[in-house]
């Protein structure tokens, strides 16, 4: 089990690929593409996501703020095995929330993680997740960090979204 924090920012992605060049032009580690199933399960606080991809498959539970632009997330991550069997555990103890459907490229430059995402029914997406597995990087270094790949990238303040992909989609489920 891992406990740690991370600064992140999740923000509208017109053109995927400039990112991704961007990226390559950095070097930037690509560690593949996943399909993920994020399902999202009814709790009291904070969210709970069992995470089922080719890559990554983790049973999820972090506290973040609903903000624009570079925020805080407090994190606990289990790596799973045996997804089909601990999905059907959650689901019959705390229900289903809302499934979220996506593609994801993944890519590092040292303890920073980038997201290309590709959302059903919600669109293109890019995430920056500056990491602090240990506790040794100080909260204002790792806004530093990510302040520095916001300008890089070239990600203005209007495309910043201060929402998790399940709440999205569970807005849109709601109007219809």
């Amino acid at each position: 089990m891992i406990q740690s924090k991370n600064i992140e920012i999740k923000a509208e992605c017109k053109d995927l690929k400039i990112i991704r060049q961007i990226l390559q032009q950095k070097k930037a580690d690509f560690r593949g593409l996943d399909h993920q199933i994020d399902t999202y399960f009814k709790v009291a606080q904070g969210r709970l996501k069992l995470r089922e991809g080719n890559i990554e498959n983790n049973l999820i539970h972090y506290n973040r703020p609903n903000q624009a632009g570079p925020k805080q997330s407090d994190f606990t991550l289990f790596k799973t095995e045996d997804k089909i069997g601990l999905k059907d555990i959650l689901k019959k103890a705390l229900g289903i929330k809302v499934v979220v459907d996506k593609q994801r490229e993944i890519y590092f430059i040292n303890h920073v993680k980038f997201h290309l995402d590709q959302v059903k029914g919600l669109g293109d997406f890019f995430e920056i997740e500056v990491i602090d597995e240990d506790g040794t990087i100080p909260i204002n270094e790792m806004k530093n960090t990510c302040d520095y790949y916001l300008k890089l990238f070239g990600i203005e303040e209007n495309d910043l979204i201060g929402n998790s992909y399940s709440d999205m989609l569970m807005s849109k489920i709601q109007m219809g």
